[in-house]
């Protein structure tokens, strides 16, 4: 957030007991509360030595925000000095006291006496220091008052600690109803006083010019490192229109409530406050007095580049486009060259919603380096490699790329790209099927430290980075069972990323994903169908594709076939190779269900040219293991076996536990299938073996408590034992699979038929 200008001021008035004296041309005027702490300051001097080293340092830390916050009533201020100095905070009221119940001309001798502090050869405070400047402002504005306005400030004053001597008054009182009949009256009267509390924090009067900066440039950037400390929109917004009320020409105030608007996703209010922002820099000079001649052109020229990033975020491509011509029209004519990389990085972002074309970019990424901008060049590369690993590009190539932007950050400290490039890697690790380097980098982003200064108490890198991050971490656990983890890392993103907050849709959908995926495998589709109104809500691709996989899990082939067969040709028209893979393996399973097995098998030979196209191993091996399925159908359970070895190893490696134990039951299928022509020896050997298979099976479909699964692992076990002749072993499989079986429906399908 930019700076307050020295040209704006607030519009002299009295209001609510503050006097204003930057009618005289000062930037700060005495209030009350000003007083209270210029009553501190001058008790801290006089205490000296008296005060411990602990207590000092409590208060020297103290002093900074009050001396930069709002106005606070004096019950707060009493009590924040308190926490640090009992003794101090009744030296202070007492003072206060004196001053409030005496005459005009004790504040008039306080003030005299103010000028002592700066007089010795060894005074008690540095005139250049942070105290020494606020008490010269102090100063000089009460030395500009006229004796009317001076009149009106010890009338303020009385009444400021007025109001703090009656509530104390009434907190007394309240201290005496003890009584049990009394207890509702009291907690009722609790929760009426909540608000109240909450309006102490916001300041009644119009604010100094000073205090806005702090106010602006504390929420601003509370907003950037830690929306959750930041006030809710709704008390931000309620801030910025007071301050708005008395200075309507602030544009720094009118950029933050551009911005509390994105929070929300409002519209409307956001365009209505962006163009205020440029609006008042324009009237009030300030771009023009900071860039001579072509402040007034640059803050055009910025406005579109600002209006047409707007419209991009809330979807409006065709108001963009028309906004970012503007724009370069404008930056063309003023010759601004770093307007027009910024122009041409949002002309890509635009046209990649047409056609993907890399031309733009790396011509972009060429001149942003050309002219200094490592930010926009390093963006570029970012996006550069975003848009290859969508193309299928080796994922070598791709990490080479990110380890020379990583330079560009490092040698530039730009801390925010860092996070980005970290959750890049993590993501792209995560399409190309490495669960365990995807892994190793999200610890690896959530182990750094900022770079970036913040305050004491404020999270650190709360940014779309580290919600991704998260996310990630979330999924990779529940894909391995921990979902008690995966819970605690969910709870952890609904702390950091409040509902409100504009990060909020990524845990929102995974969140959602997690609890869709268990209530399948704990065969509950009534639930997992209930959940895929909120996927959709927040993608309607994923939400589609899940509701034709209830569909199939239902037996509703025929619906499911043609919500998949939609959802195929929209995938394949915006490019999403991802979810054709996984749409066509799912109409490959619908065929088998169908028992067409057949048809399948072009299907998959389609996904598996598909996933071997664009790199993306992990699909290509869950794809083998569904075409050795398709040949343990069709009666070639050695050939099966074979092609399984390919493709067994990286779902081991990397593969979700649910993937795992699909593939080791598939795998003592196919060595069932295949022990048909074997000798007894051999043949006995290979259902041994095969029983080993199911027990590790059986293993990964406990840990996600895939009921379904486990009935048939049981099932199959039993028919094993029962030939080897172990008796004791097939009764207790067919025990446990009676127990399920009463607890879940009939499939209605062959097992056969069922690779999932």
């Amino acid at each position: 957030m930019a700076s307050v200008h020295e040209s704006l001021y607030f519009n002299p008035m009295m209001t609510n007991g503050v006097v204003h004296a930057n009618v005289f041309g000062i930037k700060d005027w005495v209030t009350p509360y000003k007083m209270a702490l210029l009553v501190l300051l001058s008790e801290l001097g006089r205490a000296g030595s008296q005060l411990g080293l602990l207590e000092r340092r409590r208060l020297n830390r103290l002093l900074l925000p009050l001396l930069q916050g709002p106005d606070m009533p004096l019950s707060r201020l009493r009590k924040a000095i308190e926490e640090s100095c009992p003794h101090l905070a009744s030296s202070v009221h007492i003072r206060l006291k004196l001053m409030a119940e005496g005459e005009l001309k004790d504040m008039e001798q306080f003030f005299d006496d103010l000028s002592d502090s700066f007089s010795g050869t060894e005074p008690e405070v540095h005139k250049t220091s942070v105290v020494g400047l606020f008490l010269r402002h102090m100063i000089l504005a009460y030395n500009k008052l006229s004796f009317s306005q001076v009149y009106k400030l010890y009338t303020a004053l009385q009444q400021y600690f007025q109001n703090d001597e009656k509530k104390s008054g009434t907190d007394e009182n309240d201290m005496e109803l003890t009584n049990t009949e009394e207890l509702e009256g009291k907690m009722e009267k609790e929760e009426l006083d909540v608000p109240l509390r909450e309006e102490e924090i916001s300041c009644s009067g119009p604010l100094s010019q000073k205090q806005a900066e702090y106010f602006l440039s504390q929420q601003a950037s509370l907003l950037k490192n830690d929306e959750t400390k930041a006030l809710t929109p709704a008390s931000l917004q309620k801030e910025l229109n007071n301050l708005l009320k008395f200075n309507p020409d602030f544009a720094e105030a009118h950029y933050l409530s551009y911005l509390n608007s994105l929070r929300v996703q409002d519209v409307f209010s956001s365009t209505h406050s962006l163009l205020h922002y440029f609006d008042r820099l324009i009237l009030t000079g300030a771009e023009s007095k900071s860039n001579g001649d072509e402040g007034y052109g640059r803050s055009l020229r910025y406005a579109a580049l600002n209006l047409a990033a707007l419209h991009c975020r809330f979807g409006h491509y065709q108001q963009a486009e028309l906004a970012l011509q503007e724009a370069i029209r404008i930056a063309q004519e003023s010759n601004d060259h770093v307007c027009l990389q910024h122009c041409l990085s949002w002309l890509y972002i635009l046209e990649q919603k047409i056609f993907d074309s890399c031309v733009l970019l790396e011509h972009s990424v060429n001149k942003s380096l050309h002219f200094g901008l490592p930010y926009l060049a390093s963006l570029g590369i970012q996006s550069l490699v975003q848009q290859r690993a969508f193309a299928g590009k080796a994922a070598n190539k791709l990490m080479d790329a990110l380890k020379d932007s990583d330079l560009l950050h490092w040698k530039h400290s730009l801390s925010e790209l860092i996070d980005i490039s970290i959750a890049q890697k993590t993501a792209i690790w995560r399409l190309y099927g490495r669960s365990t380097m995807a892994l190793q980098q999200a610890q690896t982003l959530l182990s750094m430290n900022s770079l970036e200064a913040v305050n004491v108490g404020v999270q650190q890198n709360n940014t779309e980075s580290f919600a991704v991050v998260l996310c990630h971490l979330a999924e990779l656990h529940a894909e391995q069972g921990y979902f008690a983890a995966a819970s605690e890392i969910l709870k952890h993103l609904k702390e950091r990323f409040p509902p409100n907050s504009q990060h909020a849709q990524l845990w929102m959908l995974f969140d959602q994903k997690i609890q869709f995926e268990r209530a399948m495998n704990d065969g509950r589709y009534h639930i997992a169908d209930s959940l895929v109104a909120g996927i959709t809500a927040l993608s309607s691709i994923e939400g589609v594709y899940r509701k034709a996989i209830v569909l199939k899990a239902q037996n509703q082939m025929s619906e499911a076939h043609k919500l998949l067969q939609k959802l195929l040709i929209h995938c394949q028209k915006i490019k999403n190779t991802e979810m054709v893979i996984s749409v066509l393996l799912s109409i490959a399973e619908l065929y088998w269900r169908s028992s067409c097995h057949t048809i399948a098998l072009p299907v998959l030979l389609q996904a598996l040219a598909l996933s071997r196209e664009y790199s993306l191993q992990y699909l290509a091996s869950e794809t083998v293991l569904n075409l050795a399925f398709s040949q343990l159908i069709l009666g070639i359970p050695e050939q099966a076996l074979n092609i399984l070895h390919m493709a067994i190893e990286p779902v081991l490696a990397h593969g979700a536990v649910l993937d795992k134990g699909c593939a080791m039951f598939l795998v003592a299928k196919c060595q069932v299938a295949s022990a048909a022509s074997y000798t007894q020896q051999k043949k006995i050997e290979a259902l041994e073996s095969a029983i080993l298979n199911l027990n590790e099976a059986k293993t990964y479909f406990a840990k996600v408590d895939c009921k379904e699964q486990l009935r048939d692992v049981l099932y199959f076990q039993a028919r094993l034992f029962h030939t080897l002749g172990k008796t004791q072993e097939r009764n207790k499989c067919a025990m446990l699979f009676r127990q399920l079986h009463q607890e879940l429906p009939a499939h209605g399908v062959p097992l056969i038929n069922a690779f999932k």
